[in-house]
């Protein structure tokens, strides 16, 4: 959307009297976000879903762009087709609600809405999108519907689509217009069903560590995407749609007044920070006292943010031990098999099955989980574990701690209430 546009908007807003506020399908700010993340679905990621990348026989098929693009096509499309039948099953909806959580986030890639000349995507997920969105319904949760990939890649990680060194999304306008047309699509499909589909996140993970140009793009792109969702029917129409900004790794201080009410008076707009403990040496050489500590700290940094806060990514799992989860072929800090990193101990026992964790390894995450369940919901509006389920990495996922006791049946049950304190 150009900028003339959104100041349109943006003045039809300061217009609107307070009777037009939004009203969310969800009470954000009076009850606290529960949820889990759908990962690896209609996004494929190698540390979630590895033996889709094993099965292939070729090392240099390391992202779903290179899997689509380095088999034979029907191949892909039928591994992939088997893959979005089976791996989210209403089964799962169901489960996630037992489990006393109210809001499931589903990671998307831009190719499900347009393939480019030239792209090797595959498409066909949208069906399984809004097959999603029914059993949320069915069961009382809600969905996030979350860009998760763009044009050119917004960040260079193997979970945008596309592994690179040199990302190139905020550098290419036609990636950024055709973006901007696929959240208007996502707005168009859900805009009478926000019930069930209460936040659209425009896009997961800007690289805005990259630099002030990648950041410039981001911040026109959130006030566009804004526009889109929050006024899907007319510049002076709005929906009841929450737009969710991620803070692009930057401290939330940066983003201060940002689409505010004080900012051309917006409404209905929520900020997404993801808290990793394992993507940094000095992260992995932490002590478990260390980890929890960590944890509980976040609340100094998270707590009075202008915005609804959630924390939209994190885990109990404390080191990047997971088979993948540096990319397919890089090897993990902690054991030292990843280049140039110290090795801090072996990955044994730390990740894969459960049936394999030590019951202090399970004590373990399970104060990892309660540090970091309660600081988010204290300091913020609540949170959304990475990930549901996993083929071999338990330690990240809620459903193997539910199963393993490290993951409470209710996720206000805590063992360790006052482990903060």
């Amino acid at each position: 959307m150009a900028p003339s546009l959104f100041r349109t908007i943006a003045i039809a807003c300061s217009t609107i009297s307070l009777a037009a506020a939004i009203s969310p399908g969800f009470p954000y700010g009076s009850e606290k976000v529960r949820g889990v993340n759908l990962g690896g679905w209609l996004v494929l990621e190698p540390w979630i879903t590895p033996s889709l990348f094993d099965n292939t026989g070729n090392s240099a098929i390391v992202d779903e762009y290179t899997f689509c693009q380095m088999q034979d096509r029907a191949t892909a499309q039928s591994v992939l087709e088997a893959h979005w039948a089976t791996w989210i099953t209403e089964s799962d909806f169901e489960q996630i609600a037992a489990a006393g959580l109210n809001h499931v986030r589903l990671p998307i890639g831009y190719w499900a809405f347009d393939v480019g000349p030239g792209e090797p995507y595959i498409s066909g997920q949208l069906p399984y999108l809004q097959q999603a969105v029914t059993w949320a319904g069915n069961y009382g949760l809600k969905v996030i519907v979350d860009l998760h990939g763009a044009p050119g890649s917004q960040n260079g990680f193997d979970n945008s689509g596309q592994r690179m060194d040199f990302p190139t999304w905020h550098s290419n306008s036609t990636n950024v217009a055709r973006t901007d047309a696929i959240i208007k699509t996502i707005a168009d499909m859900f805009k009478d069903d926000s019930s069930v589909v209460p936040i659209v996140a425009p896009l997961n993970e800007p690289a805005g560590f990259d630099g002030s140009d990648v950041l410039s793009v981001v911040k026109q792109y959130w006030r566009d995407s804004y526009g889109s969702i929050r006024y899907p029917y007319s510049s002076s129409q709005q929906s009841n749609i929450i737009v969710l900004i991620h803070d692009a790794f930057q401290p939330l201080s940066y983003w201060n007044g940002f689409l505010t009410t004080s900012d051309n008076n917006t409404q209905g707009v929520a900020m997404d920070t993801h808290i990793y403990q394992m993507f940094t040496d000095a992260g992995n050489a932490m002590s478990d006292d260390e980890h929890i500590q960590s944890a509980c700290g976040q609340k100094s940094t998270l707590s009075g943010f202008d915005l609804w806060l959630i924390v939209g990514e994190w885990t109990p799992a404390m080191t990047d031990c997971a088979t993948y989860l540096n990319g397919r072929g890089i090897g993990s800090r902690y054991d030292g098999s990843y280049s140039g990193s110290s090795a801090v101990g072996s990955c044994t026992g730390l990740t894969g099955s459960a049936s394999s964790f030590s019951s202090s390894y399970k004590t373990f995450l399970r104060k990892s989980w309660e540090a970091q369940a309660i600081t988010f919901e204290s300091a913020g509006t609540g949170w959304i574990q990475w990930t549901w389920k996993a083929e071999n990495a338990d330690e990240w996922t809620y459903q193997a701690g539910l199963s393993y006791g490290w993951i409470p049946q209710n996720p206000t049950s805590y063992k360790y209430p006052n482990i903060c304190d």
